[in-house]
């Protein structure tokens, strides 16, 4: 005969079996975590970062580009400090990306401005097949 724990017989089993409830349970937080997603959902922004001596002013560089808008009662267009009109920045900027291999572009506004004009700018690199577009935030431009 085979053991048995206590005295009485082999009357039913008032405690519940808990071990299919486990094994499911285990397998719905696999399947979970399976079908998680894994990548990132927002604005890819890339920010421009400050230089790592502050006593030496960065080096001119010809690749970088900067687009800035200044606020005003009609907002102020600049390509790298040259002044364009708002209607001429797409051709402007397709006209510097066509030869580029490196398609990269950073947007710079004044805190007064609202972001749509900011978005506008965005837009425009869109239009001119940028690839990567980031943005200069005062913080960034301060050197924090």
């Amino acid at each position: 005969m085979g053991m048995s724990g206590g005295g009485g017989g082999g009357g039913p089993v008032s405690d519940m079996n808990v071990t299919p409830m486990i094994d499911v349970l285990l397998v719905l937080i696999i399947i979970f975590m399976v079908i998680q997603p894994t990548t990132p959902k927002g604005l890819e922004a890339l920010v421009p970062q400050p230089p790592k001596n502050k006593d030496t002013p960065p080096p001119d560089n010809d690749r970088t580009i900067v687009v800035q808008v200044l606020a005003g009662a009609v907002p102020t267009y600049k390509i790298n400090d040259q002044t364009f009109a708002k209607s001429d920045l797409t051709s402007e900027l397709t006209k510097i990306f066509s030869t580029r291999q490196e398609k990269v572009m950073f947007v710079k506004g004044d805190a007064d401005l609202n972001f749509s004009s900011v978005a506008e700018v965005i837009g425009f690199g869109h239009a001119a097949d940028v690839t990567n577009i980031g943005i200069i935030t005062p913080q960034v431009a301060a050197g924090h």
